[in-house]
């Protein structure tokens, strides 16, 4: 076997590892979602690699001017600005290949602190155990006796359609139904320095 083909074997190898474990849910476990968390928290080991955040600082307590978010898909960051000078930045995880963040200038349309998808989440029981884990309601159909539960997407800012910025799993890449996730301090810290009509642009 050449040299060129056994890297591309062990990326191969190690995209299955991940897509497998994305796929591992606790049946028993309410709220860990694919599409907030990705997998159960409980069983996968600690790792940089899940839900890394290296990135991601706050310098604008105390900082004045009119408010402004940039999101660069490219780099998978926001950055935060007060009269035009640098805030902060938060690490994201964006919209996937089949679920494209929309690019374009928008602005905030509504905060919701306590949001849950309507779309993304769980079937549960009557005591709240998940029966059917990362369902899509225009998809899969409700087995009898549960009811949905909604994928928590708290400090929700919405600034078209659907999408939002919103606290959410990032592992590392790409990886959510349009929506651009964020850490939940930063979440919340951008949350409480918005306001609706914030500028938001999303960039390529």
């Amino acid at each position: 076997m050449s040299q060129l083909v056994i890297p591309h074997v062990l990326r191969l190898a190690l995209l299955s590892s991940l897509a497998l474990l994305a796929s591992c849910q606790s049946p028993s476990t309410r709220g860990q979602t694919q599409y907030l968390e990705a997998f159960s928290t409980g069983s996968v080991p600690h790792s940089a690699m899940y839900n890394a955040d290296q990135d991601s600082y706050w310098d604008g307590d105390g900082m004045s001017g009119t408010p402004s978010v940039t999101i660069d898909l490219s780099d998978q960051k926001a950055y935060f600005y007060k009269g035009g000078t640098l805030a902060g930045v938060s690490a994201l995880s964006t919209g996937d290949e089949r679920h494209a963040t929309k690019t374009g200038n928008f602005k905030v349309i509504q905060k919701d602190q306590w949001h849950k998808s309507n779309l993304y989440g769980d079937y549960v029981d009557s005591a709240g155990n998940v029966v059917m884990a990362n369902i899509d309601v225009t998809k899969d159909k409700a087995p009898p006796g549960t009811r949905f539960e909604g994928s928590k997407m708290h400090h929700f800012m919405r600034f078209v359609g659907g999408i939002g910025m919103h606290e959410g799993f990032l592992p590392g890449y790409p990886a959510s139904h349009g929506c651009v996730r964020m850490p939940g301090h930063m979440a919340a810290i951008f949350y409480n320095n918005v306001t609706t009509g914030t500028p938001v642009t999303v960039r390529p």
